[in-house]
């Protein structure tokens, strides 16, 4: 899972960076558990993010793509907490994604192509702190085709990682 996890993180860190010449490479902050930070700096400052992986994906699916959740910080914009989830699929346009973390939750998501994100920085702010206090965390959404997906992330480590992101951005 770290291999593709890096991989993912990578990933991530190149499509946000596609239009920055010059652009540099993530540096890890650490693994923690079923998650991992990193950082990197550009003339824009530093962002730092932490993704992972789901334990387990279901749905009546033939081909999936990277699934993956990512928390990003962003000081520079003032921004703090941008939760993003990568469904490994187009999601049916308007439809709902829904995001289960103990006996709370989450439904004020919107999607565009196959990333979800919350509707506002207190949804964020609501989720994340869900998953500090959670043991995992369910996604259910629905593909294009229609098909309905259910992914269980484990939030092990979660915390942790939260921590050293939160610290090398200097997030108060």
């Amino acid at each position: 899972m770290k291999n593709f996890l890096s991989a993912v993180c990578v990933g991530v860190f190149c499509l946000a960076n596609a239009h920055s010449a010059g652009a540099v490479a993530p540096k890890l902050l650490g693994e923690y558990d079923d998650w991992v930070a990193y950082y990197y700096q550009d003339s824009a400052g530093i962002t730092c993010y932490m993704a992972s992986t789901p334990k387990k994906d279901e749905g009546k699916y033939t081909k999936r793509g990277d699934i993956y959740t990512v928390i990003t910080h962003r000081p520079a914009d003032k921004s703090f907490d941008v939760i993003n989830i990568n469904a490994g699929y187009t999601y049916k346009p308007e439809s709902k994604v829904v995001v289960k973390i103990g006996s709370k939750t989450f439904d004020k998501l919107f999607t565009s192509g196959d990333k979800a994100w919350a509707t506002s920085d207190k949804t964020d702010k609501d989720i994340v702190e869900a998953m500090k206090r959670g043991s995992r965390m369910i996604v259910h959404g629905t593909s294009s085709k229609g098909t309905t997906t259910k992914d269980t992330y484990s939030l092990a480590g979660f915390s942790q990682a939260y921590k050293a992101i939160s610290n090398k951005c200097k997030k108060k």
